[in-house]
C-alpha cells in the first residue's frame, strides 16, 4: 500500500530525524575515543564518499550550478557552526548551550516559513510549540542552573544551524544526494582546516575509525532525507519534525549506555511524540 502523498514529506523528515538521532548517538560514543575534528573529518569524509558513489550509480542528474552553490554554503555554514558549537559545549555549560542551540536552529527557519510560504495553521503551529518545548527539555542536561557561560557561542551555533536549513532548502529541487554529497564536502573542507591548523593529528584505532565511517554514512543519509523533504513539503514541517532527532539519541543512550533518564527528558519525548500527529498530520 503506497504512502499518501500528503504524509510523504513528514515521512522524509521522521526517517530523517531517526537516523540523525542513530548518527549522533555513534557519533557521540567516537568522538569520545580519539581528537573530535579529526574524528568529523572521517565522518564528512565517508559522507562525501556514500552520496557520490550512490548517485553516480543511480544515474541521478547533476544539480545546477546555482544548485551546487547553496549546497557548497549550506555545508560551510553547517561545518563552521558545529565549530563553533563545539567551542560553546567546552567554554560553557553544556546543559544550557545545547538546548539554546537546538531551540534557534528549528525556530528560526520555522519563522522564516511562516513569512515565505503562509501561516502553517493553528494545529500546526501549536505542534510546533510543542516540539521545540520537547527538544528543550531532552537536550537540556540536568546541571543547567549556574552562570551562563558559552551562551553567545551556543547563540551563534544556532543562527548558523538554521543557516544550514534556510541554505539547503534554497539549493532548489536538484537530486538530494548531489546536494548532501556537496555540502557534506563543504563541511569536509572546513574540518580539514580546522585539524591542519590545529595540528590534531594522531592514530585512530580500527574500531573508532569504524565507528566514525558508519556515523558518515548515516549522518550523509539523514541529510539526503531532510533534502527532500523540504523539496517536497513545507520548510517549517521538515525543520521541525527533523530537529526532534535529540529524543532518538538519547533514547539509545538511555538503552545502551543506561545513562539517567530525567523526569525533564521523559516530559520533552512525550511533548516530542505529541507534537508530531500535529504537525505531520
Amino acid at each position: 500500500m503506497l504512502l499518501p502523498a500528503a504524509y510523504l514529506p513528514a515521512t522524509f523528515s521522521l526517517t530523517a530525524m531517526a537516523v540523525w538521532g542513530t548518527s549522533d548517538f555513534f557519533g557521540g560514543v567516537g568522538a569520545r575515543r580519539t581528537n573530535a575534528f579529526l574524528f568529523t573529518t572521517i565522518v564528512h569524509l565517508s559522507g562525501v564518499a556514500l552520496m557520490v558513489s550512490i548517485a553516480s550509480a543511480l544515474h541521478q542528474s547533476f544539480p545546477s550550478r546555482t544548485s551546487v552553490m547553496w549546497a557548497l554554503l549550506a555545508g560551510a555554514v553547517g561545518g563552521l557552526s558545529l565549530a563553533v558549537f563545539y567551542r560553546a559545549l567546552a567554554t560553557g555549560n553544556m546543559g544550557l548551550t545545547a538546548p539554546v542551540s537546538a531551540v534557534l536552529s528549528a525556530a528560526i527557519p520555522t519563522l522564516f516559513a511562516a513569512f515565505s510560504e503562509g501561516f502553517p495553521g493553528y494545529r500546526h503551529l501549536a505542534g510546533f510549540v510543542l516540539a521545540v518545548i520537547g527538544v528543550w527539555l531532552i537536550s537540556r542536561t540536568e546541571d543547567a542552573a549556574g552562570h551562563p557561560q558559552g551562551i553567545g557561542w551556543a547563540v551563534v551555533a544556532g543562527i548558523g544551524f538554521a543557516g544550514f536549513y534556510l541554505c539547503i532548502h534554497q539549493a532548489g529541487a536538484g537530486s538530494p544526494l548531489w546536494l548532501a554529497a556537496w555540502s557534506r564536502l563543504a563541511s569536509l573542507v572546513i574540518t580539514v582546516i580546522v585539524v591542519l591548523a590545529a595540528r590534531q593529528f594522531q592514530a585512530i584505532p580500527a574500531p573508532v575509525l569504524g565507528i566514525a565511517i558508519f556515523t558518515g554514512f548515516l549522518d550523509v543519509t539523514g541529510s539526503a532525507l531532510f533534502v527532500r523533504a523540504s523539496q517536497s513539503g513545507r520548510l517549517d514541517t521538515a525543520v521541525v519534525l527533523s530537529s526532534l532527532y535529540p529524543a532518538i539519541t538519547v533514547l539509545l543512550a538511555r538503552i545502551f549506555l543506561h545513562e539517567h533518564f530525567s523526569r525533564g527528558r521523559t516530559i520533552g519525548m512525550l511533548a516530542a511524540l505529541a507534537a508530531v500527529p500535529m504537525i505531520a498530520g
